[in-house]
Order: structure tokens, then C-alpha cells, then sequence
């Protein structure tokens, strides 16, 4: 069974760090996995994905120099190392995967979804 898990959520005060972790079972190889956000009333945005094939990696402008997406391969799971949060990176963080290109920010492709884990920074 194809599945995604995503663990690693909280409450945290601005300034401080998380990860987040998403642990897949039945496919990691080859896949694109990438972390989505949703904050209440918004879009949803896509933070920063990972080509499990190539090690390529992306981050929106909003988290490029703070957030460290990574993947222990022996693991199958893939880390999303959040430092300097704010409050505005408060949201439920969902993790996804999908083959094919990174088409990064898009979620176009990702056909695989964990439940989400919410991420909340006070001021």
C-alpha cells in the first residue's frame, strides 16, 4: 500500500526551528516528494520538493534560506528542517509524492498525499 506519513509538527515561538518528517512506505525511489502548506483562507502553497532520482531540489521565495529539505533514502523518508519560522509559515504542512518532473511549486502530479501535520509559530 502506497502511503505517506508526515510527523514532526507544533507549536513553536517565532524564531525557533522544526522538522518535519514524511515517511514513505510502497515507492520512494525515482518519486518527487515535496512539502505543501495551507494556512486557514489561503491557497495552497507549495514549500519545497525533492527528486528522489536526481537529489534536484526546490523552495518557494518565501522559505529559500531557512527551510533545508532532505531524504535519508535507507529511511524512505524525507525531512523538511524549518529554522527562523514565523508566523506567517503557520499552517497545516502536507507532505506528497508523485513520478515524473519536478513541476515544483505546482502540485500538478502528485498523486500521493499524507493527512498533513499543523505547524503553528507564535509572535
Amino acid at each position: 500500500e502506497v502511503q505517506l506519513v508526515e510527523s514532526g509538527g507544533g507549536l513553536v515561538q517565532a524564531g525557533g526551528s522544526l522538522r518535519l518528517s514524511c515517511a514513505a512506505s510502497g515507492f520512494y525511489n525515482n518519486y518527487v516528494i515535496g512539502w505543501f502548506r495551507q494556512a486557514p483562507g489561503k491557497e495552497r502553497e507549495g514549500v519545497s520538493c525533492f527528486s528522489t532520482r536526481d537529489g534536484t531540489t526546490y523552495y518557494s521565495e518565501s522559505v529559500n534560506g531557512r527551510f533545508t529539505i532532505s531524504s535519508d533514502n535507507a529511511k524512505n523518508t524525507v525531512y523538511l528542517q524549518m529554522n527562523s519560522l514565523k508566523p506567517e509559515d503557520t499552517a497545516v504542512y502536507y507532505c506528497a509524492a508523485g513520478l515524473g518532473p519536478m513541476l515544483c511549486p505546482s502540485y500538478y502530479g502528485m498523486t500521493n498525499w499524507g493527512k498533513g501535520t499543523l505547524v503553528t509559530v507564535s509572535s
